[in-house]
């Protein structure tokens, strides 16, 4: 809705939201660090968990609670390595195979999707759909995020398919009152 991202976030986190993924591929390194840096002093002051999309040395850079790898991204283990005890780790997941091997690797949580349809991730194939999200979560045992096309209308269904959390970004990004749609929408989500 043409607002700052910087606002949208402090937004969120009036509401509560807990933890805030930084994913800006298309900027230069520099930038990156430069956006990150002011998205920091506002999840510090709300108490959300950021989280550095792919890149650990920016995690590193900054003291980030942890890191989130593309499945086909850095292993694990080197992350681990790299960053030390008490960074998060996550991993984006696209299949069953893909949370096993995160969850081998001793990833501390992954996000599945596309569950359903959203433009965003169509590269990745077609949606899950919610009976595989169900499978999936029963078969593994690290906290299981659902992502891709994850509207405030499906969070019972996401929810009730085990889901530990959603990850949303067009239906937070393009609401007209950001704080209150996080807060109506966290008031759906247990707090675990």
């Amino acid at each position: 809705n043409g607002r700052p991202l910087l606002e949208v976030i402090q937004a969120a986190g009036k509401a509560g939201v807990r933890a805030v993924q930084f994913r800006e591929k298309d900027l230069p390194l520099r930038e990156q660090l430069a956006l990150v840096t002011e998205i920091q002093q506002i999840t510090k002051q709300y108490g959300m968990q950021l989280f550095i999309n792919d890149r650990v040395d920016l995690c590193l850079a900054i003291d980030a609670d942890g890191v989130h790898l593309p499945s086909t991204g850095i292993p694990i283990a080197v992350a681990k390595k790299m960053l030390g005890a008490g960074k998060g780790i996550g991993v984006s997941c696209h299949s069953l195979d893909d949370v096993l091997h995160a969850e081998a690797e001793g990833a501390d949580f992954a996000l599945l999707g596309p569950v359903y349809d959203t433009p965003s991730k169509r590269p990745y194939g077609s949606p899950l759909g919610i009976d595989y999200f169900r499978k999936v979560k029963q078969s593994t045992s690290i906290p299981l995020f659902a992502i891709g096309g994850i509207q405030e209308s499906l969070l019972t269904e996401v929810l009730g398919a085990g889901a530990n959390g959603v990850a949303m970004v067009s239906t937070v990004m393009s609401a007209e009152n950001v704080r209150e749609k996080c807060r109506t929408i966290l008031k759906k989500i247990p707090i675990s």
